[in-house]
């Protein structure tokens, strides 16, 4: 078994929490790479159909969190259902974890720490004084990573990746592609991961 996935997510989105730990045991289980593509839902939703949280439908609203207490209670993965910092731009953690993987980081620990803090630990990561910290947590040196997510080249590969994710018929996070194949939402991993052992 082995294979390629396409990994597209926001370091904002819930679900793309809820399914990055997910993902990596899948892919150790099924021996696939992952290519991961961090974008930002403000590049994506404005060209797919898609609304913000707080601009949707209060039934729809309503339902979303039933749905986010649902799975973290499957997952046993505890989350922060309304963080004190939500919604905020994606577009700081995009390019910051965009620097470090240019440096060869491990981007799968720096964008799951970069999540945890956003959905478990209360903390803003649209602020670069926190992206610096989760950096330099992991050993990195956050205060160089952060300086050049903020350079044109970086910028311009985050909308790379946004653009590649909108080929692949991306509307929303997390959205994975095996083959051509895409499958939208960490619900969607017992699924792939047929597809890749087949």
């Amino acid at each position: 078994m082995s294979g390629t996935i396409d990994y597209y997510y926001s370091h904002v989105s819930p679900y793309s929490f809820l399914g990055h730990a997910q993902l990596k045991a899948v892919a150790e289980r099924t021996g696939a790479s992952v290519n991961y593509r961090p974008i930002s839902v403000a590049e994506i939703f404005p060209k797919t159909g898609g609304v913000p949280v707080d601009k949707r439908p209060p039934e729809r609203r309503a339902y979303r969190m039933v749905e986010l207490k649902r799975w973290s209670a499957h997952l046993n993965i505890p989350m922060n259902f309304e963080p004190k910092h939500f919604p905020v731009s994606d577009k700081p953690a995009l390019h910051l974890a965009l620097a470090a993987a240019r440096h060869g980081a491990d981007i799968h620990a720096l964008s799951g720490a970069i999540m945890k803090a956003a959905w478990q630990e209360e903390r803003d990561i649209s602020d670069w004084e926190t992206l610096k910290d989760i950096a330099n947590t992991l050993g990195l040196d956050g205060t160089a990573l952060a300086d050049e997510a903020q350079t044109p080249d970086i910028e311009a590969l985050g909308l790379s990746n946004c653009e590649q994710a909108l080929k692949s018929g991306c509307f929303g996070v997390p959205w994975f592609v095996v083959g051509g194949e895409p499958f939208w939402g960490q619900d969607r991993l017992d699924m792939l991961e047929q597809k890749l052992s087949a």
